[in-house]
């Protein structure tokens, strides 16, 4: 009998503590923007990404997923590979989420955009990958954060033209 598919269980994941190993930056799947994501791991080694900024205006969630999630979710895909594969590993907060995750795994070459086609990925062996990780982890780095400070953007506000007297 086949189960209802859940939701992984790093998205409540407020509580754990992880220790972030690598910073780093990568355009969206679009071009149009950059992203700012980190790479992090629990004491008992298991690989976390999360997006953490974009210069450009779309929303996203900053969670962090697990890396084993994203790989059963990944290896579960129809081919070619979209960021819809993504889709269930968070908490439905922005749609651009997905898409995202998927750039930051273009850029540390876990999958590669296939030739001819605008969003279709494929998977690449995460050899490389994690032998960079796994000195990350062995080794005592743990990047400490500002706290991002976002500016919300209002409409300005116009004062009323004076009211001509009669």
């Amino acid at each position: 009998m086949k189960q209802a598919a859940t939701k992984n269980d790093t998205t409540s994941n407020s509580l754990l503590s992880i220790r972030i190993i690598k910073l780093a930056t990568c355009p969206t799947c679009s071009g149009k923007a950059t992203l700012t994501y980190h790479l992090g791991c629990t004491t008992d080694n298991a690989i976390y990404f999360r997006v953490y900024s974009n210069s450009g205006g779309g929303f996203f969630s900053p969670e962090w997923i697990k890396l084993a999630d994203i790989q059963a979710a990944l290896a579960k895909a129809p081919q070619p590979i979209t960021s819809y594969a993504l889709t269930n590993l968070f908490k439905g907060k922005s749609v651009n989420t997905p898409g995202f995750l998927m750039a930051t795994l273009k850029q540390e070459g876990l999958v590669k955009l296939l030739e001819g086609k605008i969003r279709g990925y494929e998977l690449i062996a995460p050899s490389l990958f994690m032998l960079e990780v796994n000195k990350l982890v062995a080794s005592d780095i743990d990047l400490k954060l500002e706290p991002v400070v976002t500016i919300k953007k209002s409409a300005t506000t116009l004062s009323p033209k004076k009211a001509k007297s009669a």
